[in-house]
């Protein structure tokens, strides 16, 4: 068995809002249940939020709302530039 690291690189924005929608759907409803039904997919979320957790000091700052959405509207605005002008599709801007 293949037992080497694999390095993920994500902007410190792209870090924040994906640890926000993971603990949503882990903890805050059964979203990530339903979609996620073979267990074994469970064990890389769970390094990867864990990861997050651990490197993210913004989610635990007083202000954690207004950073997310600053974060996201960021992600939006670099999504919308790269598409040639093209408005994000729904899926891609939530």
């Amino acid at each position: 068995m293949d037992e080497e690291a694999i390095t993920i690189r994500l902007t410190r924005d792209q870090a924040f809002v994906l640890s926000d929608w993971l603990y949503q759907a882990m903890f805050q409803s059964d979203d990530l249940e339903r979609i996620v039904r073979d267990r074994a997919v469970w064990s890389p979320i769970y390094a990867i939020s864990g990861t997050l957790d651990n490197t993210l000091s913004e989610i635990f700052m007083p202000d954690y709302g207004p950073r997310l959405e600053a974060a996201k509207a960021r992600l939006r605005a670099s999504l919308y530039d790269r598409a040639g002008g093209e408005p994000a599709t729904p899926s891609e801007s939530d």
